[in-house]
């Protein structure tokens, strides 16, 4: 294949469900002129409740699938799967770059505050991986971070009541909870928690920087690219094409929020793993 045709090909995103749109979008704002290929395995999800050697196994099959449709980029938009099977798909998809979305959202909160106080709001099985409190640490040993289960957070992207009275007082509510830790940064540590960015500034204080991982992930996609010469040369706005393994009247319905445009059954394929 040649550079040109290589660079042609698209970058393929998968999670477990609709969360990893809001990293899909960053990508495209980013480098709206690049080919993009979606899949969320929502047969299966979430992949938190399984153990490490099923998440690695769905993890592997989805970026197969997504190999088998032409791929030059893999973005692994599940925090799940970035916490448990990152070394094993970058070994599967070699010498293809593979990139997570927990290093990303780590590194942009450490070299924002040395030595600081992060607070990672996640789902419970990302904090019980402790994978954003691994990386951060491990960056920055002076840094303190600290991890809270934020599960309703998810629900209330779903449903798209990411702003008004009853988000901000849930959001209030978990920050109250950290017991008096007074974070430098806050990290949105699950895909789903972009979509309430706003409610969790204003209830955060503007003295808190949030770093969001969707928006982390594009950058280093983006640096990537470019770094090894992949960008498409191609003038024109990318295409998308989205994949899901079951449900693609829902898939269309939340993940329409998600993308901020409106999309049918009939934009979605359904695949077998």
């Amino acid at each position: 294949m040649t550079v040109n045709a290589h660079n042609e090909l698209p970058i393929g995103v998968f999670d477990s469900g609709v969360g990893g749109l809001t990293v899909l979008d960053a990508i495209r704002q980013s480098l709206p002129n690049e080919h993009l290929v979606y899949l969320g395995d929502t047969a299966r999800l979430p992949y938190g409740t399984k153990s490490p050697a099923s998440i690695e196994r769905y993890a592997t099959q989805a970026a197969a699938g997504l190999f088998e449709q032409g791929i030059k980029l893999l973005v692994v938009a599940c925090n799940t799967a970035s916490a448990v099977a990152l070394d094993a798909l970058r070994e599967q998809m070699a010498p293809m770059p593979v990139i997570g979305v927990v290093e990303p959202g780590a590194t942009a909160a450490v070299a924002a505050h040395a030595g600081g106080r992060h607070l990672v709001l996640a789902t419970e099985a990302t904090v019980r991986l402790g994978a954003y409190r691994q990386a951060g640490e491990a960056l920055d040993p002076a840094a303190e971070v600290r991890e809270a289960a934020c599960e309703m957070l998810v629900a209330l992207a779903e449903e798209g009541w990411s702003s008004g009275d009853i988000a901000a007082a849930i959001v209030r509510r978990y920050l109250d909870e950290s017991n008096g830790f007074k974070p430098h940064t806050i990290i949105l540590g699950c895909t789903h928690f972009p979509l309430l960015r706003d409610t969790i500034a204003d209830v955060a204080g503007s003295g808190v920087l949030l770093v969001d991982s969707a928006s982390t992930t594009a950058a280093v996609v983006r640096t990537t690219l470019e770094g090894n010469d992949m960008r498409r040369r191609a003038d024109g706005s990318g295409t998308l094409r989205l994949f899901a393994t079951d449900g693609a009247t829902r898939f269309a319905r939340v993940g329409g929020r998600f993308l901020g445009r409106t999309l049918t059954y009939q934009d979605i394929e359904l695949v077998d793993l």
